[in-house]
């Protein structure tokens, strides 16, 4: 029993992680419409900026926020190169978020080389209830959801947040009553920069990242924002914390070598099961 709340406990902090991820892809999907690929690249490069800047001699704090920072700017880098245009259609900027996401790696090889690299985090561990969890986990755990606490009040409480949420619900509307749309696009881009810098440095710590770590980042993101139908952050949470610990359990029982492949295959089976029940209504309702 004691290992299977450790594998549980594990796996939440893992699922934080990734709806850190997917939340940078609801947010900008939700505004620009752009399922935006270069997500995990924002994760990569703060992760490798936290390294480096913790190697300079840097403290705690300063280096995170930092390379949170250079995460936000890079999101807003690739903004500016899908939705910086107007009249940039959906599907090209998602071309163009592919080819930053290419383009990212020759940068992080020539800046970082093609070598892991990771940071320390908290050290030691908490037993609860006789389950033991490294600290750094709950670090992960608790900034994920007070980052998600911070998101909802500012969408929901702020006038930025509401111009955001108004060009998520209806485009044409925002513009008529003077929301610029497209700086609008922008900031979502820094915003998904930001959500993934957050995850970006939290991770660091527990498994190394390179320049390549980014596929595995924006699988598990994709998946989970995917569940909530791109659009829907709280769903899109629950399905990241149900594939962190489908992959954790996987992993812990056993099947560690296939722990991705077990977890976006429990992910397509709730998938097509909701996709089932959502017909079902459409059809109740017509």
């Amino acid at each position: 029993m004691s290992a299977f709340l450790t594998y549980l406990l594990n796996g939440l902090a893992v699922g934080s992680a990734i709806a850190l991820i997917a939340s940078g892809l609801v947010v900008i999907h939700r505004v620009t419409g752009v399922v935006n690929f270069a997500q995990g690249t924002f994760a990569v490069v703060a992760g490798l900026c936290t390294s480096s800047l913790l190697g300079l001699g840097f403290p705690h704090g300063v280096s995170e926020v930092a390379a949170v920072l250079a995460a936000a700017l890079a999101g807003l880098l690739t903004g500016l190169a899908a939705v910086g245009r107007p009249g940039t259609t959906p599907l090209s900027a998602l071309i163009v978020t592919l080819g930053v996401g290419v383009l990212a790696y020759a940068v992080e090889i020539v800046l970082w080389g093609d070598q892991p690299r990771s940071a320390p985090g908290l050290a030691g561990s908490v037993t609860l209830a006789g389950a033991r969890i490294q600290t750094q986990h709950l670090l992960v755990i608790g900034v994920a959801a007070a980052t998600f606490v911070l998101l909802a009040l500012f969408f929901g409480r702020t006038y930025l947040g509401k111009a955001l949420t108004a060009c998520a619900s209806n485009p044409y509307a925002a513009r008529v009553v003077g929301i610029d749309t497209r700086r609008m696009g922008l900031l979502a881009f820094a915003l998904g920069g930001l959500l993934g810098g957050i995850a970006g440095v939290l991770v660091t710590p527990l498994r190394p990242i390179s320049f390549d770590t980014d596929v595995t980042l924006i699988v598990n993101g994709f998946a989970a924002a995917v569940f909530g139908a791109l659009t829907r952050p709280v769903v899109t949470l629950i399905g990241a914390l149900l594939l962190g610990v489908a992959e954790t359990m996987a992993a812990g029982y056993g099947y560690g070598s296939h722990q991705l492949e077990v977890a976006l295959g429990l992910m397509l089976v709730v998938m097509i099961v909701q996709a089932g029940r959502r017909s079902a209504i459409s059809q109740e309702t017509a």
